[in-house]
């Protein structure tokens, strides 16, 4: 009798389980196909004009990454974005859009794009990331703590101040959050590759969708 109330426990945890996962995959798939809806009927979504690049300017293979400065999981990713650069030099093309969620996150974007202006976006970046902890804390957040970072680029301090708070860089930022609102999306990092969102989240993913992008273009 025993058994049999053990194997019933059993059966009905499985069954929901099983009930579970087949609900989050259907809420999922649901989410996907709104996405794909809204890329196909609003074409700048993903083809931003304004937005910085990088990679080969003719690439058949379009890497899209919505990203805060200040999200720890943007930061952990960026290394791996710039193995895959390396990897298919020539093939692929990354392109950066904002999704401001945190605290500072437009602060720090402000800070990019006006470093931008001086052909030091990337090197900006990789600063930002590198003192992420320290001025992007969660528990203590010091945004002021950038400008003392920012010294090491021998930048024109008089233009970008200036420039942080330029018609362009508003507009970009009003862009981004814009895409970011009616794409649904709700974590960052985000990826689309050639248009189609990465669905799973990790490095081996995103690589995995790269492929297969490039296996569609050379067919």
């Amino acid at each position: 009798m025993k058994n049999k109330s053990f194997l019933l426990v059993i059966s009905s945890i499985i069954f929901l389980v099983a009930l579970f996962m087949v609900g989050s995959y259907l809420v999922k798939k649901e989410q996907d196909n709104e996405v794909t809806k809204q890329v196909t009927q609003n074409n700048d979504l993903l083809r931003s004009d304004l937005a910085i690049r990088k990679g080969a300017q003719d690439a058949q293979v379009v890497i899209t990454e919505f990203f805060d400065p200040e999200c720890e999981s943007c930061r952990e990713f960026h290394p791996y974005l710039q193995s895959f650069l390396n990897d298919y030099a020539g093939k692929v093309q990354l392109v950066l859009r904002y999704a401001p969620f945190h605290t500072n996150s437009v602060f720090a974007i402000k800070i990019l794009e006006a470093a931008r202006e001086q052909n030091l976006y990337w090197e900006t970046l990789q600063i930002l990331y590198k003192y992420q902890p320290e001025w992007g804390s969660h528990e203590n957040p010091r945004p002021e703590l950038i400008w003392t970072y920012l010294e090491s680029l021998n930048l024109n301090m008089e233009k970008f101040k200036k420039d942080m708070e330029s018609p362009r860089i508003i507009n970009l930022i009003e862009k981004d959050t814009r895409a970011v609102k009616l794409l649904g999306i709700k974590a960052t990092p985000t990826f689309f590759v050639n248009d189609k969102m990465v669905s799973e989240y990790g490095p081996s993913f995103l690589r995995d969708a790269i492929e297969e992008a490039l296996k569609k273009v050379s067919n």
